[in-house]
């Protein structure tokens, strides 16, 4: 029996680390096959205890080069790398503000490229960037397609880049065993718990939390809890919209959030005019520190960032109302804030926003831990659809979890 011909274009590649237990190797093979082409193991070492790595050399077939070369740039993103050494491909910008054609789109996973025959990591993590490089340095960073300037060396194409994939946590951790799929079932106490515990580790440590939050902190009856978070020191950092100020804001002034008094949950006399009004007062004294400095605005979320000196990021949209003056109307602008103030933030923690999760989302490298919170499971799905596959999602209301995450810091205070 005659053997079946290979396809003529071939690479090979190799795979290190845990590829076994965090199915890193199952879904490369798959990737080959799902994008047309075969391949053959040439090579496997397994390691013998958990946390012993393994390699494996593969033999990838396509039938044409086009082919190959997409199956070699979708299973680059899992950590495969063609055993030919060969530095990556620089070329020139051209414009500025744009990537030259077949720029290698970055991964929020840590990453190396080749230069000169040695490997040096790429700063500034961040996925669906482009990547330049300085080789004097030499050094390579993640960079965004608006702010490429002409003449810089940007990578193209995958050789020469290496992905190290995030592995898999340890199965007895809290966080691997809530991040699997999205499910109202879960049991949230052990979350929560965890949460507070990163929280407390975090406070007197090296990293930073940020709490990115929306409206609804305010609406539920949750400024209270936050507040007290950021006065005993558990959020560094917080990034929102113009309404979450707005209406705490609007609560501090008026006790009302969307014209509804928080305490009864009562419709207020002309309380849709309220929020305006305390856009308005903030506006008259300049910005919201001088309406906390001259005793304008004496209590709520964003009154106690300014007293604790907690940094805060307002980014506003085309549907705000005034906006505060702190609020950073342009986008892109308020993308470069957010870069650069994430780049200490080792916790993140996402409360009933989707917009504000996503942006955030997608600018956090693979390895800082997210929660994210919300009532609604498809702002947690939308987040893992957009490759923040990091983030553990619950499902339930603001006022509950903040509650009970208080209670639980309560209880590690305490000696619990």
């Amino acid at each position: 029996m005659p053997t079946e011909s290979k396809p003529p274009c071939v690479e090979e590649v190799e795979l290190r680390g845990h590829i076994i237990d965090s199915l890193i190797l199952p879904k490369v093979l798959d990737t080959i096959t799902a994008c047309g082409g075969t391949f053959e193991v040439r090579q496997v070492a397994i390691g013998n205890g958990r946390h012993d790595p393994s390699h494996a050399v593969l033999g990838v077939f396509a039938q044409s080069q086009d082919a190959l070369d997409e199956i070699l740039a979708q299973i680059s993103d899992h950590g495969a790398v063609q055993t030919a050494g060969q530095d990556c491909r620089l070329v020139e910008a051209d414009i500025d503000g744009a990537l030259p054609e077949g720029f290698y789109s970055s991964t929020n996973q840590r990453t190396e490229i080749r230069l000169s025959g040695k490997w040096i990591e790429v700063a500034d993590q961040e996925m669906d960037c482009g990547v330049v490089v300085d080789p004097t340095g030499p050094s390579a960073r993640c960079i965004p397609m608006t702010d490429v300037r002409r003449g810089m060396q940007t990578v193209v194409g995958h050789a020469g880049v290496r992905v190290f994939p995030l592995e898999r946590v340890d199965s007895g951790h809290t966080f691997s065993f809530m991040n699997s799929s999205v499910s109202t079932e879960k049991p949230k106490r052990v979350v929560v718990e965890e949460i507070a515990q990163t929280f407390h580790a975090m406070r007197g440590g090296a990293g930073k939390s940020l709490l990115v939050g929306g409206p609804a902190i305010v609406h539920t009856g949750s400024g209270p809890l936050v507040s007290e978070l950021i006065r005993r020191g558990y959020i560094h950092k917080l990034f929102a919209g113009n309404a979450l100020a707005t209406h705490d804001i609007e609560q501090a002034l008026f006790g009302t959030s969307l014209g509804v008094n928080v305490q009864d949950a009562q419709i207020a006399e002309s309380g849709h005019e309220h929020h305006l009004r305390a856009i308005n007062r903030i506006r008259r004294a300049g910005s919201i520190a001088k309406a906390v400095e001259e005793g304008t605005l004496t209590s709520g979320i964003i009154h106690d960032c300014v007293q604790h000196d907690v940094e805060f990021l307002l980014a506003g949209s085309i549907r705000d109302d005034g906006p505060l003056p702190e609020v950073v109307t342009d986008v892109l602008e308020a993308q470069r804030r957010m870069r650069e103030s994430l780049r200490d933030v080792s916790f993140c923690l996402m409360v009933a926003t989707m917009l504000h999760s996503v942006a955030v989302g997608n600018l956090l490298p693979a390895w800082v831990k997210v929660v994210c919170v919300d009532i609604n499971p498809s702002t947690v799905i939308k987040l893992a659809d957009r490759g923040s596959f990091q983030t553990v999602g619950l499902v339930t209301d603001v006022e509950p979890f903040f509650r009970s995450l208080v209670a639980e810091l309560d209880g590690i205070e305490g000696g619990r």
